[in-house]
């Protein structure tokens, strides 16, 4: 089977949709050798911010020695990003073979009562099997969609993080906070410690008390140069460095144990300061099950070295212009995204923001359209090639009520390339909406 074999059926899965439940996930792992237990590993899941803890945790541990695997959902420019070695993406041929291989388990499994396999399911067995066969020695696992039904949730962690939480994919995951924080707490296990951002009460309450029933020790991030007095509860703290805006700069991480300052964080925007604290507690916490320390050395590489593709990529342009490609495509990321757009603007005196923007169905469009297009001095709209994207012309349609001079295109690259070429000097041109808008503008990279 070659790469693009491999790509064509992998897509033929895509009509079945995705299928809550894990008896299938199951069956297919136990049938290849249950990989996923060969290795330790530390599972995110949260609406805002799973990606970059993720790869902030397989980052921390890559630098402390350890072979460490990465499994992300969803990939931005190749799908080889989505399974990783110590950062290096898994090789096409490699991932053509494992489809090979698994595809005669899929094949059996769809003769049963358990049905098709998924095209996630295809590919969440398809990395841990490939951590296995690399024998790595953690692996950090993003969440798919939810938790408690997801596909990744047959792991057996050691530590489990779930990021701030809010409302997303209400129409699978439900409508309230706590009822999202529900599915979202079912990666909790039984004594094994989660650290979460989550602050909403409601969404915290259910994690607090999930986390009591299953004996888990919870540690909660919050922004904060020192813990509350008197607090009963197990708390990171983190802060600006004295040195720093809450913008720009290095960071204080205060653990329990340990006092990190100083810390550069290699991927950009003040909101992935708490993405950092979420993953310096869970490589803490999850080091710590296995009589194992944070080095913290290794600590301040993995998070000034940590790369992920669509967070505040930014891009010199001509005449002092800049490039930003940043894949906010739910209400929480685009209102974290917005602060760091406008502290970017002020430190490189741009003038102006053209807005290059296309969406799936899933999110609130016209929620992120008034965070995003409300600063922008001119709207390019335009729909990926996704299966759920959203017409160009609807995203046009609720951009004209927050700006006032909005335009229309058939692709990504057309709407790219458009607001690149249209703009003067000292603009900052700004691609979102959907990793999957970022992922078509590869070719924009390094202009």
């Amino acid at each position: 089977m070659t790469f693009e074999e491999a790509l064509a059926y992998m897509s033929g899965l895509l009509r079945f949709g995705w299928k809550p439940g894990l008896s299938r996930i199951e069956e297919l792992c136990s049938l290849v050798g249950n990989p996923q237990n060969a290795y330790k590993v530390v599972h995110v899941t949260g609406t805002k911010g799973k990606g970059s803890t993720t790869a902030m945790a397989a980052s921390i541990l890559h630098a402390h020695g350890l072979k460490t695997g990465s499994y992300f959902s969803p990939y931005v420019y190749d799908v080889c990003e989505r399974v990783q070695v110590d950062g290096e993406p898994i090789a096409r041929h490699v991932l053509a073979a494992l489809v090979n291989e698994l595809r005669v388990q899929i094949e059996l499994l769809s003769q049963t009562d358990l049905g098709q396999t998924t095209e996630f399911e295809l590919k969440t067995a398809l990395g841990f099997l490939y951590f296995a066969r690399q024998q790595v020695d953690w692996a950090s696992i993003e969440v798919g969609l939810g938790g408690r039904l997801d596909a990744t949730n047959v792991v057996k962690p050691s530590c489990t993080v779930i990021t701030n939480i809010g409302l997303d994919h209400t129409e699978i995951l439900g409508d309230t906070h706590a009822a999202i924080a529900y599915e979202k707490a079912g990666i909790i296990k039984e004594t094994v410690p989660v650290v979460t951002a989550a602050r909403n009460q409601e969404a915290l309450d259910v994690i607090t008390e999930i986390a009591r029933v299953r004996h888990a020790p919870l540690i909660r991030i919050i922004e904060s140069q020192t813990p509350p007095v008197n607090s009963r509860e197990e708390l990171v703290c983190w802060s600006p460095a004295s040195n720093s805006d809450r913008h720009v700069g290095r960071m204080v991480i205060a653990t329990p144990t340990s006092v990190y300052e100083d810390v550069e964080i290699g991927l950009q925007g003040a909101y992935q300061r708490e993405n950092a604290a979420c993953a310096v507690a869970a490589v803490e916490q999850a080091l710590a099950r296995h009589g194992l320390s944070v080095r913290p050395d290794a600590l301040r590489s993995g998070l000034a070295n940590c790369y992920l593709p669509g967070r505040m990529e930014t891009y010199a342009l001509p005449h002092e212009s800049q490039l930003v490609l940043d894949g906010a495509h739910n209400l929480m990321a685009a209102q974290a995204l917005m602060p760091a757009v406008n502290a970017l603007i002020k430190r490189n005196d741009l003038q102006r923001i053209y807005l290059v923007v296309g969406m799936l169905t899933g999110h609130d469009p016209d929620e992120i359209m008034r965070t995003i297009a409300a600063f922008a001095d001119r709207t390019y709209c335009c729909a990926p090639q996704w299966k759920r994207a959203r017409a160009a012309e609807e995203i046009g349609t609720l951009a004209r009520n927050y700006c006032s001079d909005v335009r229309v295109f058939d692709t990504v690259m057309d709407a790219a390339l458009s607001a690149i070429g249209d703009a003067p000097g000292r603009t900052l041109v700004l691609v979102t909406g959907s990793f999957y808008t970022v992922g078509e503008c590869a070719a924009l990279r390094g202009r």
